[in-house]
């Protein structure tokens, strides 16, 4: 249906190597014709926490099969990989996970941790079957969270032992990693973590609808998301595709020229190019009254070609990024 109106996917065909889409399976019920609907738009399915070990082997390997039929990827949870850590029983889980069918191992250390050799010597144990892995960075627990060092600490660490992209926790979406006591998303975090690595190493949890709206109008469509829910998926999509939801605060992709006068495309330009930047430089760069830049500035954002954060060297100071962020 209006086919040439509809934004296509860059990875259209799956297995997608960016805009991953990553939902969790907690044993609910789910009517086969909708998921039918839903699947070519789902990378992978976890199923949640110890789940797995409350389903016979049959049963376990009926419902991966399920998924694997529309062609999603089936990961563990990271708490299950953490138990059988703990309980010294890792090779053996290993083994069983290739056996039953599952594809990704999920890795955290919640309540775990683990030095690098015992990462390097983990996921040499998985590459030694046909599984795959997801490292998980950061705790569940709001009152124990690891900050933004000891979070790059951990992901080079990830990195260095083979991930190919990383998970930021965030439990249910408030207070935790990248998300203040509101579930805002905390630009200056997340700053922080691309401006040493490219966006599309990271599979950020989403679990609210308005963090999922933000992250993509920031990163646009090959933003990874996960703990997406079954109910979300399709709201997803639809703004990955350009289309605004209730939660997208304006925000779309749907606009393809600036409007406003030359000074306003000037600015968006210099923004663009040499991002991350403050109104001062600008007015330096540009040499037009500071009145006019104010005036390109506010347009640009009311039009959402730009976006407003504070300084990571001054948080009094503010300095400006395109929406659609140059990694794309």
């Amino acid at each position: 249906m209006l086919d040439d109106l509809v934004k296509e996917r860059v990875d259209d065909k799956k297995p997608r190597h960016e805009g991953l889409t990553l939902t969790v399976d907690k044993l609910e019920s789910f009517d086969k014709e909708n998921f039918e609907i839903l699947a070519p738009f789902i990378d992978q399915i976890k199923i949640y926490n110890t789940y797995p070990l409350l389903i016979s082997d049959n049963l376990l390997q009926k419902r991966i099969s399920f998924y694997h039929d529309y062609g999603i990827k089936v990961s563990t949870g990271s708490t299950l990989t953490e138990y059988a850590i703990s309980e010294n029983s890792l090779d053996k889980f290993i083994t069983e996970c290739s056996r039953i069918g599952f594809d990704i191992i999920e890795i955290g250390e919640n309540s775990i941790d683990l030095d690098v050799d015992k990462k390097k010597r983990i996921s040499d144990s998985i590459h030694s079957t046909d599984l795959k892995f997801n490292w998980k960075i950061g705790k569940k627990d709001p009152r124990h969270q690891i900050g933004i060092d000891l979070t790059l600490l951990k992901i080079d660490e990830a990195i260095k032992v083979g991930a190919k992209k990383v998970i930021l926790e965030a439990n249910e979406g408030i207070n935790v990693g990248i998300y203040d006591q509101n579930g805002s998303i905390i630009w200056n975090y997340v700053a922080a973590l691309t401006a040493k690595y490219p966006p599309s190493t990271f599979i950020f949890e989403a679990p609210l609808a308005m963090q999922q709206s933000s992250l993509i109008a920031e990163f646009g469509q090959r933003v990874n998301l996960a703990e997406i829910t079954i109910d979300n998926v399709a709201s997803v999509e639809s703004q990955r595709r350009g289309f605004l939801s209730k939660a997208s605060f304006g925000m779309t992709f749907s606009q393809k020229e600036i409007g406003g006068g030359p000074a306003s495309k000037f600015i968006y330009y210099l923004i663009k190019t040499k991002h991350p930047i403050e109104q001062g430089d600008l007015i330096g760069i540009t040499h037009l009254p500071r009145r006019t830049v104010q005036s390109a500035i506010e347009d640009l954002k009311n039009q959402g070609f730009i976006i407003e954060r504070n300084s990571l060297d001054d948080s009094r100071r503010k300095v400006y990024y395109p929406v659609k962020s140059e990694w794309l």
